[in-house]
C-alpha cells in the first residue's frame, strides 16, 4: 500500500494527519466557524499547533463554542475563569485579545471581511519552503482587522487564518489533499 503524501509540516500525530487531511486549507464560512480558526491562531502564537489541537475542545467548552455574542459578553470573572482552566492556554494577554475581538466582531460580518481578502491566485507551493509566512493579502487584513479593533491578528497570524480556511490552498505540490476541494 502507498503512504499518502502530505504536506511536510505534518507530522505523524494523529492530530496532525486529521486536521491536515480532513480541515486545513478547506473553505470555512460563518462567523462563529472563521471566529473560532482566528482565536486559535492567535493562542497558536509562539506555541507549536500541536498544542493548539490537543486542547481544541478544551477551548471551545471554555470559550462558549466560540459563539461570538457569548464570548462578547464575558467579564472578568470569565478571565479568572479561563487563566485558572488547565485546559486551555493560560496567557491573559490572548485571552483578553479573544473577547476583544468577539466584541468587535458583533459589529461585522466576519466570515465576509475575511473571505474579501481571499487569494485564489496563489502560485502552487512545491516545497514547505516556497510557502510564505505572510502575503500583500494577509498584511491587508490584518491591517483591517485592527482598524476594526481586533487584537493578536498580524500579517502572520492573519495569512495562518487565510490557510486554515481556505483563502489560500498553500497544500504542496504532491500533497495528496491539494485539488479534492
Amino acid at each position: 500500500m502507498t503512504e499518502l503524501v502530505r504536506c511536510g509540516w505534518v507530522s505523524s500525530a494523529a492530530e496532525y494527519i486529521a486536521y491536515h487531511d480532513d480541515e486545513w486549507g478547506r473553505p470555512v464560512t460563518g462567523d462563529d466557524q472563521v471566529f473560532e480558526r482566528l482565536a486559535l491562531e492567535a493562542f497558536q502564537s509562539g506555541l507549536s499547533w500541536i498544542t493548539i489541537l490537543r486542547k481544541r475542545e478544551n477551548f471551545r467548552v471554555a470559550f462558549a463554542g466560540f459563539s461570538i455574542p457569548a464570548v462578547a459578553a464575558f467579564g472578568q470573572a470569565d478571565v479568572d475563569r479561563l487563566l485558572a482552566d488547565a485546559g486551555v492556554v493560560r496567557n491573559r494577554a490572548k485571552i483578553e485579545a479573544v473577547i476583544a475581538n468577539a466584541r468587535a466582531a458583533l459589529d461585522v460580518d466576519l466570515s465576509d471581511l475575511v473571505w474579501r481578502h481571499a487569494d485564489p491566485g496563489s502560485p502552487v507551493p512545491k516545497t514547505l519552503a516556497d510557502v510564505p509566512a505572510q502575503t500583500p493579502g494577509s498584511k491587508a487584513l490584518a491591517k483591517e482587522l485592527k482598524s476594526r479593533g481586533f487584537r493578536f491578528v498580524g500579517p502572520t497570524t492573519a495569512y495562518a487564518l487565510m490557510q486554515a480556511i481556505g483563502l489560500v490552498n498553500d497544500h504542496v505540490d504532491d500533497c495528496w489533499v491539494r485539488g479534492t476541494y
